[in-house]
């Protein structure tokens, strides 16, 4: 599918709970943000039809939460968790939703790297130099920490923290005390999924 190259689909027929039966579409390698507790993961989404989505997941889920699917296209999606196992789960949508819209990733925003907020305290190497920072998102491709020291545009810094592996990133943009970074290294989508859990049980 042109624009859409980690998508593979199967258009299947599934029948719902209430006996009707709908479209599925499955997708394979479809990052998505997994909002829990006021905190944000990364699963990937499985399939979807017009009423819920099975993901993987690579965190535990708590019951009784209330769950959002934010995608990279904007879709910003309430659902309720209707089965969990195996680092499987199955969601249901609050209302149903336009599948091809989803799967072809269609929007009136530009699509871009999903960012995961966070909140991690690093060291920040440049130069001979070193201070301390707060991350405050992460991306598979860059990151936004906060920091008192005055970096230059372009300016190569290595970023190092407890937990957090050691990683050479370049200024992009700066505003008020807040950079942003573009890692050397792009993490992988599993990598960064097990990061962000890691990271969020540290602050636990």
């Amino acid at each position: 599918m042109p624009g859409s190259p980690n998508i593979k689909l199967r258009n299947e027929e599934r029948v719902e709970d209430d006996g009707r039966v709908a479209p599925r579409f499955t997708l394979l390698i479809r990052a998505a943000k997994l909002v829990m507790a006021g905190k944000q993961y990364l699963c990937v989404i499985r399939d979807v039809s017009a009423t819920g989505a099975s993901v993987r997941t690579f965190h535990p889920l708590i019951a009784g939460q209330r769950y959002e699917l934010h995608l990279d296209t904007g879709h910003n999606l309430p659902v309720q968790k209707v089965w969990d196992r195996d680092g499987e789960a199955g969601f249901q949508f609050q209302s149903p939703v336009e599948v091809d819209d989803i799967v072809r990733g269609r929007s009136k925003y530009p699509r871009r790297d999903l960012r995961f907020e966070i909140e991690q305290e690093v060291s920040l190497c440049y130069g001979l130099q070193k201070t301390s920072a707060v991350l405050r998102n992460l991306s598979r491709q860059g990151g936004l920490i906060e920091c008192d020291a005055p970096l230059a545009l372009a300016q190569m810094i290595k970023l190092e923290g407890n937990g957090f592996p050691d990683i050479q990133a370049r200024v992009r943009w700066r505003k008020n005390g807040y950079y942003g970074l573009a890692f050397d290294t792009t993490f992988t989508m599993s990598n960064l999924a097990l990061l962000i859990r890691d990271l969020h049980k540290r602050q636990a």
